[in-house]
């Protein structure tokens, strides 16, 4: 296996532990929320007027998979749509009361994963974080024009489940 698979593989192996790692706690204490809902909320918490086309491009799903989504989550009653008054087109949405108690859950448990990890990340110098974060940047910025040349629509792609 040469470097480049090297990397591939281990950030996935990477990614794969800490997303199972991290679900069993999320499990318990979102219980009733699947991870793609709770990150919609997360979205929806932190952005300004998010709609459904934001989503999709956010998330790289098709808008119908976010119309879905954003429709469990309003029947469940975390989120509700709304318009502004000068745009009676477009649709948005906002956290209700208990989309926001779920926000803050959401938030502390990430603020518990980054105490849980924190013994590694004291032992990361200033130099290593720039070279990660160069190469993570770098490599975005190619699979950014690599789906640009595409002409692919991310948010025409994928579903959600």
């Amino acid at each position: 296996m040469n470097k480049e698979e090297q990397v591939i593989m281990s950030f996935t192996d990477f990614l794969n532990k800490m997303a199972s790692l991290n679900k069993v706690t999320m499990h318990d204490r979102l219980k009733g929320f699947k991870s793609t809902e709770v990150h919609c909320i997360e979205y929806i918490g932190r952005n300004a007027d998010p709609n459904v086309t934001r989503l999709a491009e956010s998330f790289y799903v098709t808008r119908g998979a976010i119309s879905k989504l954003t429709k469990r989550l309003m029947e469940k009653g975390v989120i509700e749509s709304y318009q502004k008054p000068d745009n009676k087109k477009e649709i948005y949405f906002r956290l209700t009361a208990q989309g926001k108690a779920i926000f803050k859950v959401h938030e502390a448990l990430h603020r518990e994963f980054q105490r849980r990890d924190k013994a590694v990340f004291a032992q990361v110098t200033e130099e290593q974080y720039d070279i990660v974060l160069g190469f993570v940047e770098t490599y975005s910025r190619h699979l950014d024009e690599e789906i640009r040349k595409l002409g692919v629509d991310m948010t025409g792609g994928n579903d959600f489940e």
